[in-house]
């Protein structure tokens, strides 16, 4: 014994490391014990480090299966199971604790000389010198590093990106960005069902090492973090490729984390960017606030520089909504943007023809009748991408009537949201009403603020026929027009109401007077008596009341008054 002991002296005298496990690197030790990338974004608290994590590292390599106490203290592999000195416990002492990880590297033979040692009386022992002592010392938390860990929890997180149980290693990423990340097949099948297929499905692999080109090393990371410790560690810069790593293997509540991220960073700048990702990736919540959101601040959304980089299809489901917050001569503007990039992206010229070309259904879904004729003479008719055909009829449509039927979408675009409201002021509906160039005029007030969008108002008592119609919202006081359209509207022949839309919404405030106007063109129409002074509006989900009291509108108003006539709805938002 005597001799084996010597023996271990005399190498670890002579530097020998040929017992040192190699898959150990200290020159650059990770909060585990293990190497990791300097610019790994997943780093964990210096706590975790020291001699736990040093020697659970060394552990991965020369671990005894199962390890039983032996009477005494001693291991049935005649190792040393007392605690060590109170000077050197590496739980007390962190310094120490360092230390022990490079006395857990010793070679068998020094093994052999400690467990002798151990078992040895004081007197047999001889003097042992610091290296001798340090192997005595510091052998114990390479099997019992589990001792330091009070939960569950505690102990799987430990074994995240460690070598220590390790049975399977994932190599990560591509070219000069691959990573090797040690894993546990029973971890990674409990918490995905896809790693479940993966390692124990009818088509198992059997390889220790699993090539992801397709997923990034910090993504991957992260994935692994919550799978072993429902630790949610994203980023701005990676939650996009997370997001992507946790559908990949089915990892729905890693799914939400990164869904709700991004709902809290969401933004006006990145709206269209992460609507783009959340159609690419299924996710109809999130799409559902980035249109939101580009509603509300339109302007700003498209004045973003993510916006020429979405694709056409997220351009054209943009320009389908009725609920844009801006001038349709600003949306032509981005749409012309965005095709100038995507003619750079196809390698094309960007010519008047090429942006049409790649602008293909976005186009038509440009409502150009909605412009005045000024936005559109001095932008869109000089574009070169409408054919000559195009505006033609686009400017026979803003000045001629009856107005020409266009290939563009007319119908104005509210940027409200919530229900649309309306109240109709008469009782009863008589016929015959005519026109002679007059405005039918009616004064109103509400009670709190709202949209007008549009009346209603009455059609021909001749049958199927189309009108021309001006309609105006006025500030009484000051006589300002505060909302108009010039228009038209088909009428059936019955006694209902038709729509007549404005171009944007009139912002209504409390307590202030405004006059209601319509100057119609054609036949004689159906008209309201028994007209309410006060009409109040419910909400049937909030319960909020909008009165209206409308009062008689001096002057030339075609006989319109609260008792009968024309304008009997007006249709708004809260």
């Amino acid at each position: 014994m005597c001799v084996v002991y010597a023996f271990a002296r005399w190498k670890m005298a002579a530097g020998d490391n040929s017992g040192r496990p190699p898959c150990l690197n200290f020159s650059g030790p990770g909060p585990l014990g293990n190497s990791q990338p300097s610019n790994s974004v997943f780093s964990m608290p210096a706590s975790n480090g020291g001699a736990v994590g040093a020697a659970g590292g060394a552990q991965g390599t020369a671990r005894r299966p199962n390890p039983q106490l032996g009477p005494g203290g001693v291991d049935s592999n005649g190792v040393s199971t007392g605690a060590p000195p109170t000077a050197q416990n590496p739980l007390q002492q962190p310094a120490a604790a360092a230390a022990a990880a490079v006395g857990a590297m010793a070679t068998p033979a020094s093994n052999m000389a400690t467990t002798a040692a151990s078992n040895a009386s004081p007197a047999a022992a001889p003097t042992a010198t610091p290296a001798a002592a340090s192997v005595l010392v510091y052998r114990e938390p390479v099997y019992n590093w589990q001792a330091t860990k009070s939960t569950v929890k505690e102990r799987f997180a430990f074994l995240f990106n460690n070598e220590v149980l390790s049975d399977v290693h994932f190599l990560v990423g591509k070219g000069m960005g691959v990573q090797r990340i040690p894993a546990h097949r029973f971890v990674l099948a409990v918490g995905s069902a896809v790693f479940d297929a993966m390692f124990n499905g009818g088509m198992a692999t059997t390889s220790t090492e699993i090539e992801l080109p397709d997923v990034e090393p910090a993504a991957f990371l992260a994935l692994l973090k919550f799978l072993y410790s429902d630790e949610v560690q994203i980023g701005p810069e990676t939650v996009m490729t997370t997001l992507y790593t946790a559908k990949k293997y089915a990892v729905p509540a890693l799914e939400a984390h990164c869904v709700e991220f991004l709902k809290k960073n969401l933004r006006a700048d990145n709206a269209f960017m992460l609507l783009t990702q959340a159609r690419l990736f299924d996710e109809p919540q999130l799409a559902s606030l980035c249109l939101e959101n580009i509603d509300k601040n339109t302007g700003d959304a498209l004045a973003a520089e993510g916006f020429t980089d979405i694709d056409l299809d997220t351009l054209v489901a943009v320009l389908e909504r009725d609920t844009l917050g801006v001038r349709e001569v600003r949306l032509f503007g981005a749409a012309v943007r965005w095709a100038e990039a995507e003619a750079h992206r196809q390698q094309l010229q960007p010519t008047p023809e090429n942006k049409r070309k790649v602008l293909g259904k976005a186009l038509t879904l440009i409502r150009f009748p909605l412009m005045t004729i000024e936005e559109f003479a001095a932008g869109p008719a000089q574009s070169n991408i409408l054919t000559d055909r195009e505006v033609v009829s686009l400017f026979l449509h803003f000045t001629v009537n009856p107005k020409p039927r266009v290939d563009f979408i007319d119908r104005p675009r509210c940027c409200l949201r919530g229900k649309e409201c309306s109240i109709t002021r008469f009782g009863q509906v008589e016929s015959r009403w005519g026109y002679s160039g007059t405005s039918d005029r009616i004064r109103f007030s509400v009670n709190r603020r709202i949209f007008v969008v549009g009346f209603g108002l009455y059609g021909s008592i001749h049958g199927p026929t189309d009108y021309q119609v001006n309609i105006q919202i006025i500030h009484t006081d000051s006589n300002t027009v505060l909302g108009q359209n010039d228009t038209g509207f088909s009428c059936d022949g019955s006694a209902n109401t038709f729509r007549v839309m404005f171009k944007e919404p009139v912002e209504i405030l409390p307590n202030v007077n405004y006059t209601a106007c319509a100057t119609l063109k054609g036949p004689d129409s159906h008209y309201g008596t028994k007209g309410m002074r006060k009409v109040t509006h419910e909400s049937s989900s909030t319960g909020t009341k909008t009165c209206f009291t409308f009062c008689y509108a001096a002057g030339n108003n075609n006989g319109t008054s609260v008792e009968d006539g024309q304008i009997p709805e007006v249709i708004f938002y809260t």
